[in-house]
Formats: C-alpha cells, structure tokens, sequence
C-alpha cells in the first residue's frame, strides 16, 4: 500500500462533481438493540433516493457504537458497507462511502485500517478526542492516519463535541497528500472562512473538495463562489455539495434540491426564489436539530422524522437521557405543515415494504 493512499480517480470525480452524502442514522428497536431491518431499509433508503455518497459512523450514527460495552461499531460499519454494495451491484452504480474516524491515534489507526478493508473510500477525521491539544498533536495525529486511508478534514462544532481550529492549523493540515476534501461544518461563518482561506492560501483549491456540513446554512454554502486573494493571485472556491446530518432525512427532496442548485450556479444570478428556498431549509433544520436548546435534540430529531416516516421503529439513541426537547416535536410538526413540499413521505410511503423485506 502507498505510504499515502488516495481514492481511484472515479470516486475523486464524483466527490468533485458535487454529491448528497447523507450522515446515516443508527436503528434501535424498542429495547435499545440494534435493528438492522431497520438500519439496511434506512441505507437502501439512501440509495434509492439517488443520493452520491453515504457517511457512517459519524455523529449521526452516535459515536458511542464505538463504546466496549455497546460493541456496535464494527456491525454497523460492515452493514452499511455490504449494503451500499449490493445496491451498487444491482444498479450499476459507485456510492462513495465516507467512514467517521475518531479517538486517540491507537484507536484512529484501527478504525482507519478496519474500514478501508471494509471497503469505505474516505475517513473522516474528528479530532474531538484532542480538546487541548496543540497544532502540532494535532497534524502528527492526521498525518499519521492518512498513511491508512485518504482522509476527508473535518471542522465539527464544538456544541456537537468538537472544537475550535485555527487558520494556521489547516493550513498545515491541507499540506498533507492524501486530504482529497474537507468536511466544513463550525456553524460560523468566520470559521467558515478561516477553512477557505487555507486552502487557497496554500495552494491546494483544485486538489482539496469542500462539503458544506452547516446545516445551518446549506444552500447559501452551495451557492456562495469565494474569491480569495493570495500571493499567486485571486483563488476562487466553492463547495461541491453536502455532507449533511439533515440530509439524514428527506433526502429525496434534498437531491432534487442540490440538482437545482447546480443550474443555477450556471446562471449569472441567483434567482431569489432560490433564497426563499434556502432560508426555509434552515427553518427546517431548526425544528430537526432542535436549535432552540443548542442541538441537544439533534439525533433524536433528525430520528424522528424518520419514525414518522416509518424507516425506524422509534426515535431512540444510545444513551437513554439523550431526547427531544420539550416543544421539539411541535416544531417538527410546523415544519411539516409549513412546507409539505420538501417532505418525501410519498416516495418513502411507496417504497418502504421493498427496503424493509
């Protein structure tokens, strides 16, 4: 194996060419078991909805599976994998498949190493395990695990468990060979900017993908061309697509969504519908990741919406005390009758006996 491993030009293609990648949810029945009728439904879900990527073991996916006495990283991973294949096989098909990295280098080195034989394209690298920690703990960290599987940066908000990052820092971090994206989601957008100008400034923009992971502010991400001044002359920037917790559910739309988007970066202006469209998923994602209370609600939200739907049983998560918050579920329902048109519940209505067989 390369001392840095990189994706096959079909799968840097894709991740250019701007994709959904939806961070997958974690299925539990009624006891708090794994359901994995439920967590193939929710990936057969994904690819069905035409989405171009799928990221597991995120967030989303909670990363307590990873936990000795839940023991659960390892069979959600594999599901995911073998799922994804399988519908790729009938389709004709390349999903890209992002798996999350976390902990300590021993531990990051594992997951790295497990999911790449597992057959996922790119780690995402949290380093919410280095509270603390200086940029120079930091890069040896990353460049130690990129020598195990090409690597996608992750700025993650420290509500959510992350933690600040400075300008200088990514700019050390893009020098690494085998960072083919970069996954930017602060919820800020001066620390937006901090990932942006890195990557110019060091010279890497036609080389490193950006994903918006704000949720917060998903469509003005897509739309905005950054132009950056640097040594070499004015660098323009963009963000291919998403990889999103919000795109955890009503994911259908959500593709149709970025489709249009596309066209009308072709266009000289932005249509203003376009950014009614765009505050109207943020007041979605307001309800979904319970804003209100600081994203205390965010997994058992995005959760919800899927019980709804019926892709799972239930709204649960790992830990028995993590819930929606109080009024949660009345937002959600404001937002369903608010705009009933960016729900899929007839696609998932019309589909949901074939992924649950």
């Amino acid at each position: 194996m390369s001392e840095h491993p990189m994706p096959s030009p079909a799968i840097l293609s894709a991740l250019r060419s701007g994709l959904v990648i939806p961070a997958h949810p974690l299925a539990l029945n009624n006891q708090r078991k794994f359901d994995e009728r439920h967590q193939r439904a929710l990936t057969r879900y994904y690819h069905a909805a035409g989405v171009g990527g799928l990221a597991v073991g995120v967030h989303s996916t909670q990363f307590a599976i990873r936990e000795a006495r839940i023991g659960l990283f390892k069979p959600v991973m594999e599901l995911a994998a073998a799922t994804v294949q399988a519908e790729d096989q009938a389709t004709g098909r390349q999903t890209v498949l992002v798996a999350g990295i976390c902990g300590q280098t021993d531990q990051a080195l594992s997951e790295a190493r497990f999911v790449r034989e597992t057959g996922y394209h790119l780690g995402l690298l949290s380093l919410a395990s280095f509270h603390g920690a200086n940029d120079e703990v930091l890069l040896k960290h990353c460049a130690t695990v990129a020598r195990e599987i090409p690597l996608m940066g992750f700025y993650l908000q420290p509500a959510a468990g992350g933690r600040l990052l400075s300008e200088s820092f990514w700019r050390r971090f893009v020098e690494i060979p085998n960072v083919v994206a970069i996954k930017i989601a602060p919820f800020n957008r001066y620390q937006t900017l901090d990932v942006i100008r890195a990557v110019a400034v060091a010279g890497r923009a036609e080389e490193i993908i950006l994903y918006t992971g704000n949720d917060d502010n998903i469509l003005v991400d897509l739309l905005t061309e950054y132009a950056v001044p640097t040594a070499k002359g004015q660098v323009r920037l963009q963000m291919a697509g998403g990889l999103l917790g919000h795109w955890g559910c009503w994911t259908q739309k959500a593709v149709g969504i970025l489709d249009q988007i596309k066209q009308v970066r072709l266009q000289e202006a932005i249509p203003r519908s376009v950014l009614t469209l765009a505050a109207q998923v943020t007041d979605c994602n307001t309800a979904f990741f319970d804003a209100a209370n600081r994203y205390a609600g965010a997994v058992p939200g995005v959760n919800e919406v899927l019980r709804r739907q019926g892709l799972l049983e239930n709204n649960f998560v790992l830990n028995p005390d993590e819930r929606m918050s109080p009024g949660q579920s009345a937002e959600i329902d404001r937002v369903y009758r608010a705009y009933p048109e960016l729900n899929d519940d007839e696609f998932v209505r019309e589909n949901l006996p074939n992924w649950l067989g």
